[in-house]
């Protein structure tokens, strides 16, 4: 899917859900970005308030491309900031922070994701937007919370330090140093659904009440959401030992090409598995008639045996044998896999943006994850450059002249 198509596209009659909602979002790297980026796709128009020269952080990220500007904008930015709108205010200069409490009341909801209590002391916190807006909806995304006391409040976070702290680090390699970052920025991500979910709840809440209220989302409670298995297995008596293995065979195998991975939980799928690659003798294994026994023989005996039988195969031919037997099981794919993937494709889940930069090779960001039948997808606007409107905005909000523009301008407080 590129830039400016449209799928679904039966159902654009209908609009889109949050279709004349408005968001003012000062924000920053991935949580908050991706979370307004996904009320966009959703229909909400969203003005993003990022620094005057520089932007905001995530454009500093690498790797990077060049606007048509000469300014680099980096990969965090590219990938989380689709059907924007750019306007660069100053927070810290007192004008810029008039210009933010003046544009306020001409939006639903006010997001941020500065580290906690940074809002408060540029005079930017629920209170002060609340009193000049009561039914606005105040979405901050900070790594520990603003609302509640705890002893991280003060502390910087990113995906990482989260995803360490909610135990799933330790739980996966007991044994040795973390492997940091797993899967990408789950702590973001995940941050930033949960706080889209708090937001279509507030709205539906003022729809009901007529009153605004403050979503206060902490990127560790969303990672204890997320790794809920680490806790909940704890509570029940297991402890990650090395080199234990729990009663599921949920393992990569080694096919002709790279890996298949499956996932048997159950005594019945193991001797689909068994039939399926050869060995109808460990049905009548004592060893293996209960999921216990699986563990204690798994390097020895059946991970070879599986490992031969795939050896012949590639790792997607293997997931179609092993799926086609009712066995749950996908090719461990690398990024071209995934890029030609005809899933993929099917569920524009790829959107292509073009560099400025002359070169060819488009930018890959992921589509909307969230279908609906009555809902088109796009057509999708690029990413904005820094400030890219600010005369727009300033103008159609607040009514300012090119002259007042230009003094704030001038004056380093908009760009």
């Amino acid at each position: 899917m590129r830039l400016g198509d449209v799928a679904n596209e039966g159902a654009c009659s209908y609009g889109k859900p949050l279709d004349g909602v408005r968001v003012l979002a000062a924000e920053q790297m991935q949580a908050l970005p991706y979370a307004t980026q996904l009320l966009a796709r959703l229909g909400a128009e969203v003005v993003k308030v990022e620094h005057p020269e520089h932007g905001e952080s995530g454009r500093g990220a690498s790797p990077a491309m060049i606007d048509p500007h000469g300014r680099k904008v980096g990969a965090t930015f590219l990938r989380n900031n689709f059907n924007k709108r750019s306007v660069g205010i100053d927070l810290k200069a007192p004008e810029g922070r008039e210009l933010f409490l003046a544009l306020v009341p001409h939006f639903d909801v006010v997001a941020e994701n500065f580290k906690a209590g940074t809002m408060d002391r540029m005079g930017l916190g629920y209170e002060t937007i609340a009193a000049a807006h009561p039914r606005a909806i105040y979405l901050s995304i900070s790594g520990f919370g603003n609302a509640i006391e705890t002893p991280y409040r003060d502390w910087p976070a990113y995906a990482s330090i989260v995803e360490a702290m909610s135990g799933i680090y330790d739980y996966k390699a007991p044994d040795g140093p973390p492997v940091t970052i797993p899967v990408g920025a789950l702590g973001d991500i995940s941050s930033a659904l949960f706080g889209v979910i708090g937001v279509l709840a507030a709205l539906r809440h003022r729809d009901r009440t007529g009153e605004g209220q403050y979503v206060d989302i902490a990127m560790l409670d969303a990672m204890l959401a997320m790794t809920d298995v680490v806790t909940n297995f704890w509570s029940l008596g297991v402890r990650p030992e090395p080199g234990k293995q729990l009663e599921v065979i949920c393992e990569g195998f080694r096919a002709s090409d790279g890996y298949v991975v499956t996932q048997i939980v159950r005594e019945h799928q193991f001797f689909k598995l068994a039939e399926l690659i050869g060995r109808p003798e460990w049905k009548d294994d004592p060893r293996f008639a209960t999921r216990a026994g699986w563990g204690p023989a798994f390097e020895s005996e059946i991970r070879p045996a599986v490992e031969a039988w795939a050896a012949t195969r590639t790792k997607l031919q293997a997931a179609q044998e092993l799926t086609a037997a009712g066995i749950a099981a996908g090719p461990s794919n690398h990024a071209s896999d995934v890029i030609d993937d005809p899933h993929v494709a099917a569920r524009a889940m790829l959107v292509e943006m073009e560099r400025t930069d002359d070169i060819a090779e488009p930018i890959l960001v992921p589509g909307n994850p969230v279908k609906m039948s009555k809902v088109a997808e796009g057509p999708e606007t690029r990413v904005p450059w820094v400030g890219e409107h600010t005369d727009d905005v300033l103008t159609a909000e607040l009514g300012l002249g090119a002259d007042a523009i230009e003094h704030l301008r001038s004056a380093g407080v908009v760009t």
